[in-house]
């Protein structure tokens, strides 16, 4: 097969030796083809191409890895997420990866990672793989004709997901390794077919290089109202950021990476990649209907032998299923990627232990000390050896993907939200009436009529009450919601048993952030749970 819009920095300047066929660039349709004739993807109902990334059906924390050298050694923040590779054993484990890609077919896709023309960086992504060739043109920002003539990657992922890592040779832990080098500009992955560290590790680089630019880089969803004003979600996976982002009223900036920086908000990427375990057309219609389009790559679903129509409530192989698509899918997507500066900023939990309220309003000095903390919890039946709520303390809403120390993000949050005047609120998609198994759900039409009130300022000139354990300012009232949903220990039908679990959440709390305590302000200290 012939070569398809080559751009002028090729492969040689990566060493690799290409003695299969060079695929570049290829159009959705092409790369369809080329991964059922390497029998690597399905068909499915109404034109999604599905995939199976068994047995890493999600990203791997413990096998990433940073290169430690002159560049990095003094910026990145190094313990258990980011843990050191030497360069040695990156050397090592590049020449396996070059020798391993050079005696395959590859495909090349060359795209832009950030929507800002001064901030943004060139992204290239060298695959064995033509699905994960279409993961990077639907996740990362294309480009048209003439841009690809002039590419030059300022960072390129060497993505081997059928070579093993040796760690006794290359310094891994496993035989999967995720190692982003910033001096060599390249990222290795090996060892796992699941197509988000792809962009994941992309987003560590502009997680470390765009704090010298004055680039407050932000694991978020972002969309705009009618009137400008845009709005940031941030939360774990799990807690909603693609659900309540993707609202039929407002304008879909993007619905997972951003950066904030002098003109205003801008997407990292160009496309969606969500969650779609019980997805329905009711409850999320705009990600249904993206799901059900030609281009969208579905990542271990179950389909239905006969028809190959999706079951979405089927979690047999994950509960992580993903879809991968264009952000030009969903209606009423911005597709500039820009917007202005934050008015509204959401943070968003899940909480199973059913004490936090649904919806509450935070200080500058609270917004500080939640950000920090980036609460959420699993639940029982999600992860093996989970029998009970577990609460997991994310920093800024993203430790994973943070090479620098959290207080650098805080510091950065703190001052746009003053220079902004910018309103911070909590909102809690978890738990009511009681812990996970014995409470219920916070129902999806609530927590966005919630969202609503809060961003169109209904809530702004209300009452407030401040919760009696966590201080945060909860409305008594909001339009749609009963009254009785706003306050926590009102839904328990034990008002002492709610106690005992409020008060062990607010000790986690302090817990963790005890950590924290000698990088903020007294006031900043004094904003947790009382």
């Amino acid at each position: 097969m012939t070569k398809d819009a080559v751009t002028s920095h090729g492969l040689d300047r990566h060493g690799i030796v290409p003695k299969g066929h060079v695929h570049w660039n290829l159009s959705p349709a092409l790369l369809y083809e080329e991964s059922f004739a390497r029998k690597l993807g399905t068909l499915v109902h109404m034109g999604a191409l599905s995939t199976m990334t068994v047995p890493h059906t999600g990203r791997s924390p413990k096998d990433r890895f940073i290169v430690r050298d002159a560049l990095t050694e003094s910026t990145v923040d190094w313990g258990a997420v980011n843990v050191a590779l030497s360069p040695e054993h990156f050397a090592a484990l590049r020449l396996d990866v070059v020798a391993h890609l050079g005696g395959r077919d590859l495909f090349v896709q060359d795209a832009r990672a950030g929507a800002d023309e001064t901030h943004g960086i060139g992204v290239r992504v060298v695959t064995e793989s033509p699905w994960h060739a279409l993961f990077g043109h639907n996740m990362f920002l294309r480009l048209g004709a003439e841009a690809l003539k002039g590419f030059s990657p300022d960072f390129t992922v060497l993505h081997a997901p059928s070579l093993k890592a040796d760690p006794a040779r290359h310094g891994t832990r496993s035989d999967v390794g995720i190692v982003v080098n910033f001096t060599k500009r390249e990222v290795l992955i090996t060892g796992t077919h699941y197509a988000g560290e792809i962009k994941k590790s992309i987003f560590s680089v502009l997680n470390q290089v765009l704090p010298d630019r004055d680039v407050f880089p932000m694991h978020c969803s972002a969309n705009v109202g009618p009137d400008r004003d845009v709005a940031l979600f941030f939360g774990l996976s799990g807690t909603g950021k693609t659900t309540l982002s993707a609202d039929p009223a407002r304008g879909l900036i993007g619905d997972d990476e951003h950066g904030w920086g002098a003109e205003g908000v801008f997407n990292f990427e160009g496309g969606c990649y969500a969650k779609t375990i019980k997805l329905s057309r009711e409850g999320e219609p705009d990600i249904y209907q993206a799901t059900q389009m030609f281009g969208t790559i579905l990542e271990n679903v179950v389909l239905d032998e006969r028809t190959r129509e999706i079951d979405f409530d089927n979690a047999s192989i994950t509960e992580n299923t993903r879809a991968s698509y264009p952000i030009h899918y969903i209606a009423n997507a911005v597709l500039s990627g820009r917007s202005g500066h934050p008015r509204h900023v959401v943070f968003l939990t899940a909480d199973a232990y059913g004490v936090l309220p649904p919806v509450a309003r935070l200080t500058p000095a609270q917004a500080m000390y939640h950000f920090l903390s980036g609460y959420t919890a699993r639940v029982a039946g999600t992860e093996r050896g989970v029998t009970e709520p577990s609460a997991t303390f994310s920093a800024c809403f993203g430790a994973p993907f943070l090479p620098r120390h959290p207080s650098v993000y805080a510091e950065m949050l703190g001052r746009r939200l003053r220079e902004h005047e910018a309103q911070v609120w909590l909102i809690n998609t978890g738990w009511s009436g009681g812990a996970y198994g014995t409470g219920s759900r916070l129902k999806l039409a609530h927590t966005r009529a919630m969202v609503h009130a809060a961003l169109d300022g209904r809530l702004s000139g209300g009452q407030f009450t401040p919760d009696p354990v966590f201080g945060i300012d909860v409305p008594t009232s909001v339009p749609g919601v009963p009254s009785e949903v706003l306050t926590p220990r009102g839904t328990w039908p034990d008002g002492a048993a709610y106690d005992a679990a409020a008060a062990r959440l607010a000790k986690m709390f302090k817990d963790n952030f005890a950590k924290f305590s000698e990088q903020v302000s007294a006031e900043v200290r004094g904003a947790g749970p009382r």
